[in-house]
């Protein structure tokens, strides 16, 4: 079977970005089908092409993946307006492929929400089978969130989110709270399937050379983010904790970032206005060498900014790096992941906007070191048994293939 996989923001693993569309697109290929991936080129992806651009656009395979990636650039620090611009140019470029390509199923996945444009054309124009996976509730995130009020927009938005989801032959959502969002907007229950992010064991899952950070000791309780520094993650209850901590005189307990994003800057400005030295700022790295850092690190932060609709609407890929490589993760809201790291003794789960719960959970976990391993364990073994990407993979492969059954 052939199939039109459209993402915007596709990379290989030698990004510093997450890689579902990756191993999902060479799922496809051992069960034997044939994709052709169509992307843009995101800050921090990679996608393995390395031919020049032809009138904006440059092809090859990749690991068997045929690959069509369009001189976009787009950056999670870009503005409103340019990353609206980017999408929008993604998605009509997108179209002329989905009228014009040989294949059986378009499959479409956010973000953005334009994502499903060209899986729309394909349905109503050629007849296509389309398959739509969601990663976030829009609009129902941005506005929340604040970053989108204005009315007309939102309304646009909403009727876009509509159209893709009665466009599709079938749906797929990361996590519960999405799966439950497709369905209130009228799609039937047997036609949306739940497939979260997986865990990529056989990266995160071997022996590896560890590494630490300059400024962080072999003594000290290293805890890591990995991930962008935008405002969805909400980032500065780090920096609030790190304050306490601070004041408390914990120098042997380091905060350490690793990646990039719209507010870096302004986190990285506050941290040294405000003489936190035990944050430290580091550079994207690829998943190879993150494995390496997470092998020394102690505890993982998994963070998001305090809005309700993140509690069940989110499934973050580092959350499911953090248990792939047996860390403790330490989770500052509650939802279904916090409900887990409950239920399993993985980690530690804090309440949101609680600066002195977020410094106690630090604390202990620096005070109790010899009980981190076996929550580690804990960690490493939910991965396996509920989260192997590869039984994910293959479960998401006879949803999508079978749309066209």
């Amino acid at each position: 079977m052939r199939i039109l996989y459209f993402h915007q923001h596709f990379s290989t693993p030698q990004g510093s970005t997450g890689i579902r569309s990756y191993e999902m697109a060479k799922r496809l290929i051992k069960h034997g089908h044939h994709v052709t991936m169509v992307c843009g080129s995101y800050g921090g992806g990679n996608t393995g092409l390395t031919v020049d651009f032809i009138r904006g656009k440059r092809q090859g395979q990749v690991e068997g993946i045929n690959i069509i990636e369009f001189d976009l650039a787009y950056s999670n620090a870009d503005g409103f307006i340019k990353r609206a611009s980017t999408f929008s140019k993604f998605a009509l470029k997108s179209i002329g492929i989905a009228l014009s390509h040989k294949y059986d199923v378009v499959f479409a996945t956010t973000t953005p929400l334009t994502a499903g444009i060209p899986g729309i054309f394909a349905r109503w124009f050629r007849r296509k089978t389309f398959v739509f996976e969601v990663r976030d509730l829009w609009p129902e995130l941005p506005k929340e969130m604040g970053v989108i009020t204005n009315p007309a927009v939102l309304a646009m938005m909403s009727a876009l989110e509509w159209m893709s989801y009665r466009s599709a032959h079938r749906c797929i959502g990361l996590s519960p709270g999405i799966v439950e969002g497709i369905k209130k907007r009228g799609v039937a229950a047997d036609k949306v399937a739940l497939v979260p992010n997986g865990c990529d064991l056989s990266i995160f899952g071997q022996e590896v050379l560890p590494w630490r950070p300059e400024g962080v000791t072999e003594s000290d309780l290293m805890a890591i983010f990995t991930g962008t520094h935008g405002m969805a993650n909400g980032l500065d209850a780090a920096l609030n904790a790190a304050s306490v901590l601070k004041k408390r005189g914990r120098t042997d307990i380091k905060i350490v970032f690793v990646g990039q994003g719209k507010l870096k800057s302004q986190l990285v400005a506050r941290a040294k206005s405000e003489q936190l030295d035990n944050v430290i700022f580091h550079d994207p790295v690829n998943k190879a060498k993150l494995a390496e850092l997470m092998q020394c690190a102690d505890v993982g932060l998994q963070l998001l900014s305090n809005i309700p609709a993140f509690y069940y609407g989110t499934s973050p890929n580092k959350f499911f790096d953090y248990i792939s490589a047996g860390l403790p993760v330490l989770n500052n809201y509650p939802g279904w992941l916090a409900g887990m790291i409950t239920e399993h003794n993985c980690g530690y789960s804090v309440e949101p906007d609680n600066p002195i719960a977020f410094a106690d959970a630090l604390e202990h976990a620096a005070d109790n070191k010899a009980a981190l391993p076996k929550m580690g364990e804990n960690a490493k073994a939910l991965a396996k048994r509920e989260f192997n990407r590869y039984e994910l993979a293959d479960k998401w492969v006879a949803w999508v293939t079978g749309a066209n059954q």
